[in-house]
């Protein structure tokens, strides 16, 4: 078995192993992971994070032995918590970094890290403050930073940055937490799925105050919720089909 750490700022992790292939997920700077098959100059890699599996260019991430991949998974999770920052190698060059990058992992590549940065649980009610700093992002399919963000990448960033930890798409963040039976037991923080017309859950969204929701259609937006679903203040018609509302912390 062999492991790796992505030492780029981003990088798209694919279906296929081809550069042409969808991208269904992006490692960030200090994601670690499990080399489970090499085909080329592609490895497919189980990330250790969200078990997320995946194919990554040999050239876009550096190898770490088994030791180093154990030490990693006993650091606490730290993130970079400004949009955008920087990290320095040992020779004094920088790499810009999104917010949600995980430096605790910048000692292990001979970096440092001198920002802001988040660190352990924080009260559910930072939930919201933390998932406005994607406000307008633009929707990417796989996307994870605020230069690019899709529903799901939305909320495993927004929790992981507040200390807890979602699975990756919708679907499997449908299967943690507790359901509750209507929207008056919701509280800031919780999310909110939404299913397609043959019911596979296909959408999730954060629950604000006063009936809205911060969600990604297009881009990060705000709009109304009700127990039909979402309702779009722009288009002025719902978009999304309610499914079930979950309460993860």
């Amino acid at each position: 078995m062999q492991y790796g750490i992505c030492n780029l700022s981003i990088v798209p992790v694919r279906i296929q192993p081809a550069d042409t292939s969808e991208m269904v997920t992006q490692l960030l700077y200090g994601d670690y992971f499990k080399v489970l098959e090499a085909r080329g100059k592609w490895s497919r890699i189980r990330i250790a994070f969200d078990a997320y599996e995946g194919w990554v260019d040999n050239r876009q991430f550096i190898i770490v032995d088994e030791d180093t991949y154990s030490d990693l998974s006993q650091v606490e999770n730290s993130y970079s918590a400004d949009l955008i920052d920087f990290i320095t190698d040992k020779k004094g060059a920088l790499t810009s970094i999104p917010m949600g990058s995980s430096i605790g992992s910048a000692s292990y590549l001979n970096d440092t890290f001198d920002g802001i940065y988040h660190q352990g649980k924080t009260d559910k009610s930072y939930l919201i403050e933390t998932a406005l700093l994607y406000l307008n992002a633009p929707y990417l399919w796989g996307g994870k930073t605020p230069f690019g963000i899709d529903c799901s990448g939305l909320t495993q960033m927004v929790y992981a940055l507040n200390g807890y930890s979602l699975k990756r798409d919708s679907a499997q963040q449908a299967t943690q937490g507790e359901a509750l039976s209507f929207i008056e037991e919701s509280e800031v923080g919780d999310l909110a799925f939404f299913d397609d017309n043959e019911g596979n859950i296909t959408h999730v969204g954060m629950i604000m105050k006063d009936n809205y929701i911060i969600h990604v259609n297009g881009k990060v937006r705000i709009d109304m919720l009700d127990h039909s679903g979402i309702f779009n203040i722009d288009l002025k018609r719902h978009t999304h089909q309610l499914r079930v509302i979950k309460k993860i912390i």
